[in-house]
Parts: structure tokens; sequence; C-alpha cells
């Protein structure tokens, strides 16, 4: 198979992190050797709870540009910030990307989903400006400014030109947050205005989760703020098979971190970690999409092909999926379905 460039191995950051996650990132690892990809891992343990991301693991992503990891525990409440939300900062990872997609085999209430969810990772409601004004009234600050509204947008309608997808659709709740969320909507409406052949609109957030429920094959790619980002894509994923099953990146200038596209349940349950019972899936399409990334592209249409094999035979599934396979059977399905 040709590779382009000198075909040397590329190194990637491997992120284990809590709960499923090193057990899904093995399941990656295995399979990655059984095709014989050309990247290798730098291993590096971080935890949720952790104050903050070493510095040798920044380090690390920013020589390598490119990251793989499983999910990070978040504390709820507390003074503890999250280490996601610290790593897209650290590595300006501006655009969130999740494709929810239905798999063939996998049967789900609506059929035809393949909506692609494009999130603003670096500011609005996550800017984590919070200050207690006097004691019992909190101020929480909503960040958003033009020039990362306009890249987003660019992002969104060169990822659509790009992968031939018809239309754009900008998720908003400008009729209440007039200035914040009307800045977003003015960036993306300028934008729209440079690519004549995609269609562009526009759905106010509430509506678009009754749409997204009622009607999901009406959407194609998606562009949106932080907040409302995640509570999407979280629910697209959800109609189009669940979280165990959707891949997704954070993707910035330089560089690029792979993990689970939603991120409802991506550290698991005790139960799922006890048993070794965590569905890869969604990981394993992930470094697929790693794998286009770094332009290895008859790699990661191999290791898709596969777990899409795996998916449609319907022999081996995890819990979420209607099965009662452990991590390891799905993984040894896929590598013996690589051709």
């Amino acid at each position: 198979m040709p590779r382009p460039g000198d075909g040397a191995p590329r190194a990637v950051t491997l992120i284990p992190g809590d709960g499923i996650g090193p057990l899904v990132t093995g399941a990656v690892r295995q399979v990655m050797e059984a095709m014989h990809a050309p990247v290798y891992f730098e291993t590096y343990e971080v935890h949720g709870d952790m104050p903050t991301v070493p510095p040798e693991v920044i380090e690390s992503i920013r020589r390598n540009k490119v990251c793989l990891k499983g999910g990070l525990a978040t504390p709820v409440g507390g003074g503890v910030s999250s280490l996601n939300v610290q790593l897209r900062k650290e590595l300006d990872l501006y655009a969130s990307l999740v494709n929810c997609f239905n798999l063939p085999g996998l049967p789900t209430r609506h059929d035809n989903v393949d909506i692609v969810v494009i999130r603003e990772n670096t500011e609005g409601e996550y800017s984590g400006l919070e200050h207690e004004v006097v004691p019992g009234v909190v101020e929480s600050l909503k960040v958003i400014t033009k020039f990362c509204s306009e890249r987003i947008a660019k992002y969104a309608f060169e990822y659509a030109y790009l992968n031939n997808r018809k239309k754009v659709t900008a998720v908003h709740k400008a009729n209440i947050m007039k200035l914040a969320d009307g800045l977003f909507l003015e960036s993306c409406r300028e934008v729209a205005t440079k690519y004549p052949g995609i269609q562009y609109n526009e759905i106010i957030v509430d509506n678009c989760c009754m749409q997204l429920v009622a009607k999901p094959e009406q959407f194609d790619v998606m562009v949106t703020p932080n907040l409302y980002g995640n509570l999407v894509a979280n629910t697209a994923a959800g109609i189009a098979g669940g979280t165990g099953v959707m891949p997704g990146g954070n993707v910035g200038q330089d560089h690029a971190v792979f993990e689970q596209g939603a991120s409802a349940g991506n550290v698991g349950n005790v139960k799922v970690v006890e048993q070794k019972k965590a569905n890869p899936v969604a990981l394993l399409l992930s470094s697929a999409m790693m794998l286009r990334h770094l332009q290895f592209p008859s790699f990661a249409d191999r290791l898709e092909t596969a777990v899409k094999r795996v998916i449609a035979e319907g022999k081996y599934r995890t819990k979420d999926l209607g099965g009662s396979s452990t991590t390891q059977e799905v993984t040894d399905a896929v590598i013996a379905h690589l051709d």
C-alpha cells in the first residue's frame, strides 16, 4: 500500500485516563499492532483528580502533534478544574468534532442519521470565569469573541466543503442572548457568504433538541458555541447508537487530540470496569480518524471496515449495544476481521 511521506512511523501521545480509559486504549493498541499501523505510542499517566495536566504531557503532545486519550473523570463541584478543558485551552484545540452516524446492523429508532457536530471549544460558558460577588450570589461569565466565532464557522464550512456535505446549521439562542449569540450568528453568516455551494440555516437550540429527537436525518453539519455543542453532540450520539460507538476529536491549528466523541459516560461506571465490558468501538473509530489525520488513509479504511463488519455481524457486542461480550472479545473480533 502506498504511504505518503517517508513512511516512518509516527509518535502519538497516549493518555489511558480513568475508568474504562485503560481498557479501551488497550484495545486500540492491540488493533494497531495487529495491522502494523505506522504509529507508536508514548504513554503518560494522567488522572482527573490531578490539579493540572503534567507539563511533560503537554510537551509530548506539542512535539508529536497528535494525542489519543481515554476519558478523564472530572470531579463535580469543588475547586478542581477539568483537565479536559485545560488541555483544550493549553493547546488551543478550538474545534471539537463529533460524527454521529448509524452503523449498519445496529438497530436504532432513526435511520439515515449522519450528523457532524462541530463545537467551539475554547470560550463561551467554559471560559471558567466564575466568582462569588457577595455570599449567595455567583456570577459566571460567558465570553464570545468575533475571532473564535469566525474561526469555528470557517472550520465548519471548510469541513463541509472538503467532505462533500450539503448543509451547515448554526445552533444558537440569539433570541435571548442577543449580543453574545448574536455575534456568533453574525460571524457564521459572514463566512457562509463565501461558500455559496453550501446551504446555510440557523436553528434555536431548544427547537434543535426537539428536531434532533424527532427528525435527525434533516441535519448534516452543525456548528455551535461551546455549551450547546456539548448538549447537541451527546443527544445526537444517543440517537445514532449511544456514546460507545461515536468517534470524536479536538483539533487546533497545530495539534489534535482524539477521544470518544460523546463525553457522557466516557469514564464508564465501576461495574463496567470490573467486568471489563467497556465498548471499544468509539475509541477504535476515533483512532481511525487519527490515522486519517496523520495521512494514513488506507490504514484508517481497514480499521473502520473491520469495526463495521464486527457490528454488522452482531456476534460480539458489549452490553450497551445489547450484547454481553467483554472488551477483549470485541477487540479480538475486530482483529480477526482486518484484511
